[in-house]
């Protein structure tokens, strides 16, 4: 019986099938995905075959072809993986200018990952009704960078309501990976999306200015349809990262998913050009000459670092 995965919880999996009806399920067998070590080879998104086994288990016997998906190191093997979704249609990077602050580089990270999966990001900065007017101003010279390099964006307020229409609009007849730090709001977000999904909320620790996790596990949630011209969508919500590592890219990979890095690195001298040291690069006179903003830059140059020292954070 084909069936798409809405939950996984480690052990069971919670499947709804093409007749509408939700299962829980375990797995059968030992998958092995094309060569992906996996902690969970099987994720959220997955189009799956299920088995009955009797009244009360049913077996996933068989995953589907993806056409996508997003991964991240494992927190307890660094040599193994964890897919956080797959088959999605883009994704939602929930950001905060304070309460608490999300770096440019965090915001790089995801970027250059959701690149490499071919996976379109909107970035949604929430929180602005706590904004000054300092932090509003950086506000809009983010969305401005944003814009210019070629991603949209969104300015939202959760708790007054303000662009969550907007939001709403952006979601219809797509499946929607929610990601960001934790405690910039995505479970507010949700709440407000999708009345009666009573998602647990926590708030700022002040000493840290970090939020704390309320999501445990990754899970698939319909949005409730308001009109008849509106098709079925779905958010997945997955736990809150406090830092984000790509898995599996080269360092010579790094320069196509870095889209402004990649348009002008196709002028420098060398074919090779790492765009750290080389003369001719086009990219550090980019760089130099204001084309490339120098918080991009500083990021391309984190994940370079990060990839020569193995030292990626992974996610919670």
């Amino acid at each position: 019986m084909s069936s798409l995965v809405i939950k996984n919880t480690g052990y069971w999996y919670t499947v709804l099938t093409d007749e509408g009806t939700t299962v829980q399920c375990k797995v059968k067998g030992n998958f092995r995905l094309k060569g992906i070590r996996s902690t969970n080879p099987i994720a959220v998104g997955d189009r799956v075959e299920i088995q009955q086994a009797d009244d009360t288990t049913a077996y996933i016997t068989e995953i589907k072809d993806r056409r996508n998906y997003v991964i991240r190191k494992s927190s307890n093997l660094s040599k193994q993986s964890h897919i956080i979704a797959a088959n999605v249609d883009q994704a939602m990077l929930i950001v905060t200018i304070n309460h608490p602050v999300t770096s440019t580089t965090f915001i790089d990270r995801f970027l250059a990952s959701a690149e490499a999966y071919r996976i379109p990001v909107v970035i949604v900065f929430n929180k602005t009704d706590l904004l000054c007017e300092e932090e509003q101003h950086y506000l809009d010279m983010m969305r401005t960078l944003y814009d210019t390099v070629g991603y949209k964006s969104l300015a939202i307020s959760a708790t007054t309501g303000s662009g969550i229409e907007a939001l709403r609009t952006m979601l219809d007849g797509k499946i929607t990976l929610f990601s960001g730090n934790s405690g910039v709001g995505k479970s507010t977000i949700i709440n407000a999306l999708i009345p009666g999904a009573n998602l647990r909320t926590a708030e700022i620790s002040d000493a840290h200015n970090q939020g704390t996790h309320t999501t445990t596990f990754s899970e698939m949630l319909p949005i409730p349809l308001t009109s008849p011209e509106e098709k079925q969508g779905w958010i997945i919500d997955t736990p809150g990262i406090r830092g984000f590592g790509t898995f599996n890219i080269e360092p010579e990979e790094l320069t196509s998913y870095f889209k402004e890095i990649f348009r002008f690195s196709k002028d420098c001298r060398f074919s090779d050009c790492t765009h750290t040291h080389e003369p001719g690069c086009a990219v550090l006179k980019a760089v130099e000459d204001h084309y490339i903003s120098a918080s991009r830059y500083q990021s391309y140059l984190s994940m370079l670092e990060d990839k020569e020292e193995g030292k990626y954070r992974t996610g919670h």
